[in-house]
């Protein structure tokens, strides 16, 4: 079984349910869908680097969640290994992933109709940098929950707009760049779309001259009014009063159909591949081990050293903190590494107490 086939499943088995790039749906073509299969060959790729530079093999047995879970921590660590953590995390994501077309249904930004790219780029670079602001501090919960957010957003481009109909066949970077400008938009007068004379979806609706000029567009989605600039693209569907109006029908890669299968296709791989440039770069600027955490892959285990703090044993207090500080380093930087250590010292049952410290610490 080759990886990306092995991802395709673990895929599958762990979704509990699917949303589409519309909010509704089933298939290999849903937000839920593409979002895990980009974390999976994601979390694998960093933990393979990891067993690399820690100098050991990357013993990947099989695909559930388990397996990957076992070979990232690796065959000699101790303590719990369970995938539970790795499925709640990659939940907290996804939940996101409907929230976002029912709480911003109306928003073009968030799925960028409307040829809202500035904006909808903003809601990415700025969700972006909260991510990483999270995940340096330690806010994992936040940071997942914005990636759904983030992720869906991005996704959106590619099934929304005309990037594909274009032809290109690598996903747009400067949605990931603020430090690059949005190149090429057609501007709000230019006239984007043919009429669908049947008033549905049709082939080949983007007008020639568009896709000559290589102009990014993308369809408006009118939920309250069909009211859209003169001679633009809609989004189309039922839920589109605005596909009523000339230029009838829309250019959304959606769904598949049998007048879009290749564009719908390629939205779904350029989505994906997306996405996985996005992980990326909240890898690079966490650090493989923070990554896997805000992936849930971690232990989350606490050490505890109780010592007898009698003056008369100074001796082996002496040694206890040469063993403490002998563990500590032994851990520091691996996947073992305990997320808490406590000291508990006791002599006077009165004055009994206990300390919290990091590995950066000494008792």
């Amino acid at each position: 079984m080759s990886p990306m086939v092995g991802v395709s499943l673990l895929a599958l088995v762990l979704s509990g349910g699917s949303w589409a790039f519309v909010p509704t749906g089933d298939g290999p073509s849903t937000h839920v869908r593409m979002t895990e299969s980009a974390v999976l060959q994601k979390v694998v790729e960093v933990c393979r680097a990891i067993a690399e530079s820690e100098g050991r093999d990357f013993i990947l047995t099989g695909y559930s969640a388990e397996e990957i879970v076992q070979a990232c921590l690796g065959p000699t660590a101790t303590g719990e290994v369970s995938a539970a953590k790795f499925k709640s995390a990659l939940n907290e994501i996804n939940e996101q992933h409907p929230l976002v077309d029912r709480d911003f249904a109306d928003s073009p930004e968030h799925h960028f109709d409307s040829e809202e790219f500035v904006r909808g780029r903003g809601l990415i670079t700025d969700g972006v940098a909260s991510i990483k602001a999270n995940v340096r501090k330690e806010n994992f919960v936040a940071a997942r929950e914005t990636l759904g957010k983030v992720l869906h957003t991005l996704q959106d481009f590619y099934s929304h707009s005309n990037w594909v109909d274009l032809g290109y066949t690598q996903p747009y970077i400067n949605l990931l760049r603020p430090d690059l400008p949005l190149e090429n938009l057609a501007d709000f007068k230019t006239p984007t779309c043919k009429d669908c004379t049947n008033g549905g979806f049709c082939p080949n609706s983007i007008l020639p001259d568009i896709l000559n000029k290589k102009k990014l567009t993308s369809g408006y989605m009118g939920i309250y009014t069909p009211a859209k600039p003169r001679g633009k693209c809609s989004h189309g569907g039922a839920a589109d009063l605005s596909s009523l109006e000339i230029p009838r029908g829309g250019i959304s890669k959606d769904e598949l159909r049998a007048d879009n299968v290749a564009l719908h296709n390629a939205a779904v791989t350029l989505a994906t591949t997306a996405s996985l440039q996005l992980l990326d770069d909240i890898r690079g600027a966490a650090g493989d081990k923070d990554f896997l955490r805000l992936m849930g892959i971690a232990r989350s285990s606490v050490l505890a050293f109780v010592i007898d703090t009698t003056r008369s044993m100074s001796d082996e207090i002496a040694e206890a903190k040469r063993i403490v500080n002998e563990i500590i380093d032994s851990k520091k930087g691996t996947q073992d590494e305990p997320s808490l250590y406590i000291l508990v010292p006791f002599n006077d049952p009165g004055k009994a107490g206990f300390s919290v410290f990091s590995s950066a610490k000494r008792p």
